[in-house]
C-alpha cells in the first residue's frame, strides 16, 4: 500500500494553495477529504514504498509515531473487510489508553461514519465493513501463540519488557501467527533504545525486509506548542538524553563500558518480590543549584538478590528540596539506611538531611576513588545475576552504560549522579566494606 505517489504533489504546495484546492470541492467531498490522512500527513508519516514486511518508525517523542501507526491500521481496516489486525502494546492498559483511546488512537481519527466500535470485554475493535483488530500485551507472549492475523501494529517496542527474552518471544509468536491475507505486514512505532529486539530488526534493514523511518521531535514542530519546543531545546540541548528521546538517535553501547544495554535487559524484572532491607543511595550535588542529586532506592530480596526499585533523582534543586526528596523517599519505601556521599561538604550534607528528617537512618561515606572505579565491583554483581532492575530506569541506565573501567565516564551529562547513588546503595546492601576498601565510615 503506497499512499505517497498519487498525492505527492500536495507536499510541494503551500498551505494556502492546498486550502484553495479544497475549496473547489462540494460539501460531502470536502468532508471526506478532511479525513484523508495522506493529505494531512507529513511524507515520513506515510508507509514507505517497497516490498517490506516490517515498517519500523524509530523517532523521537512527539514525532507523530502513534498517529502514523494508527492511521496505517485504519487504512488497512477500511480497505480490507477481511483484515484481522493485532494491536500490541507494552501492556494491555497502554494498548487501550494509547493505541485505541488516546488522542492519536484509533477511536480519535478518521471519519466518524467509519469509526470502529470498541468492545472492551473482548479487547476488540470492529469496523462497519467487518474488519477487526484485537488488543494484546507484549508482557503476555503466550496470548499471541495461536491467534492468526493479517496485519499488526506494535507500539513502543523498545519499552516491551524483555526479562528472560519476553519481548522477543512476543514478537516471534506474533510473526508465526501473521499468516492471513496475501500480504501480511507489521508496523512498529517506538522511541529508540538499544534493546535486543530493536537491534534484531535493524539487522534486517539491508535486506529490505524491514523498512526504517527515522525522525525527530522537531520534525513535527508545526503541530507542537512553541513553548514546548523551546523548553526541550533549553532543557536538554544536545545531551545524550536529547539525542535519544528527542532526535530519535539510537545510542549504541560504548565499547568496554562496565554495563551494556543487553546486560541491563537481561536483569530486568516486572514484579517486585518481598524485600528484607531497603537502602537509599544519595549523591548530593556539589553546589546549591548544580548537577542533579542522585537518589536511588534498592532492596534486598529474600533470595539474597538486590533490586533497583526506584530512581527519585531531582534536577537542579536547592539543598532543602533534594533533602526533602530523600526524606519522602525514605518514608515511602521504609528505608532502614540512607547512604550519602559526603566528599562535597559533609557537614552541609548531614545538616540539610537532618533538617528534613531528624530520624533519618543516615550514614555518610567518603569516597577515596572515582565514581567509575567504585562501580567495578557492583558491575560484577550484575554479571553474576545478583542485581536486578524492577522496571525501566532509562536515565539511570544511560549513566551506568557510560561508566568505564579505571574511572572514566563517557555517559550523558557531566557527572553520573544517578549511577553513583545506585553504586553507593548497592555497595551498602551487597558488599559492605569490601566495595570501598579505603572508605572511612562515619
Amino acid at each position: 500500500m503506497d499512499e505517497r505517489e498519487p498525492l505527492a504533489f500536495f507536499h510541494h504546495l503551500s498551505d494556502p494553495q492546498r486550502e484553495d484546492m479544497i475549496e473547489w470541492l462540494d460539501g460531502p467531498a470536502r468532508d471526506v477529504w478532511n479525513y484523508h490522512w495522506p493529505y494531512r500527513a507529513r511524507a515520513e508519516q506515510l508507509p514507505p514504498p517497497g516490498d517490506w514486511r516490517t515498517w519500523l518508525v524509530l523517532a523521537g517523542r512527539g514525532f507523530g509515531k502513534t498517529r502514523a501507526g494508527a492511521e496505517w491500521a485504519r487504512m488497512v481496516a477500511e480497505a480490507d473487510p477481511g483484515a484481522r489486525i493485532a494491536l500490541v502494546g507494552a501492556t494491555l492498559h497502554e494498548a487501550r489508553a494509547v493505541m485505541v483511546e488516546g488522542e492519536s488512537g484509533l477511536l480519535s481519527i478518521g471519519a466518524p461514519w467509519r469509526s470502529p466500535r470498541y468492545e472492551s470485554s473482548l479487547r476488540r475493535l470492529s469496523w462497519p465493513n467487518g474488519a477487526q483488530a484485537t488488543l494484546y500485551s507484549a508482557g503476555e507472549p503466550e496470548a499471541l501463540r495461536g491467534p492468526q492475523h493479517s496485519h499488526a501494529w506494535c507500539d513502543e517496542i523498545a519499552k516491551w519488557d524483555d526479562a528472560s527474552g519476553q519481548a522477543r518471544r512476543a514478537w516471534d509468536n506474533l510473526l508465526m501467527g501473521l499468516r492471513l491475507g496475501a500480504d501480511p505486514r507489521i508496523v512498529a512505532t517506538t522511541t529508540p533504545r538499544a534493546v535486543p529486539l530493536i537491534a534484531r530488526l535493524l539487522g534486517h534493514e539491508p535486506s529490505g525486509e524491514v523498512a526504517v523511518t527515522r525522525g525527530s521531535t522537531f520534525d513535527n514542530a508545526a503541530n507542537l506548542p512553541e513553548r514546548f519546543i523551546a523548553a526541550m531545546r533549553a532543557e536538554f540541548g544536545e545531551s545524550q538524553l536529547a539525542r535519544q528521546e528527542l532526535h530519535g538517535e539510537l545510542i549504541a553501547d560504548i565499547e568496554g563500558a562496565l554495563w551494556t544495554r543487553a546486560l541491563l535487559e537481561r536483569v530486568r524484572e516486572t514484579r517486585l518480590p518481598p524485600v528484607t532491607r531497603v537502602v537509599i543511595g544519595v549523591d548530593p550535588p556539589a553546589s546549591a543549584h548544580g548537577d542533579a542529586c542522585g537518589i536511588v532506592v534498592v532492596g534486598l530480596g529474600e533470595d539474597n538478590v538486590a533490586r533497583v526499585m526506584a530512581d527519585l533523582t531531582v534536577e537542579k534543586a536547592s539543598p532543602e528540596t533534594w533533602a526533602r526528596a530523600v526524606s519522602r523517599g525514605a518514608q515511602a519505601w521504609q528505608a532502614d539506611r540512607v547512604v550519602a556521599e559526603a566528599n562535597q561538604g559533609g557537614a552541609m550534607v548531614e545538616s540539610v538531611l537532618r533538617a528534613a528528617s531528624a530520624a533519618l537512618p543516615l550514614r555518610l561515606v567518603h569516597a577515596s576513588r572515582g565514581k567509575s572505579a567504585r562501580a567495578e565491583p557492583v558491575a560484577a554483581l550484575y554479571e553474576t545475576g545478583r542485581v536486578r532492575h524492577c522496571g525501566q530506569f532509562p536515565a539511570l541506565e544511560d549513566e551506568l552504560c557510560g561508566l568505564m573501567p579505571g574511572g572514566e565516564y563517557r555517559g550523558p551529562g557531566r557527572s553520573p549522579d544517578r549511577a553513583d547513588a545506585a553504586v553507593w546503595a548497592l555497595s551498602e546492601l551487597m558488599l559492605g566494606r569490601a566495595a570501598e576498601p579505603r572508605v572511612r565510615w562515619e
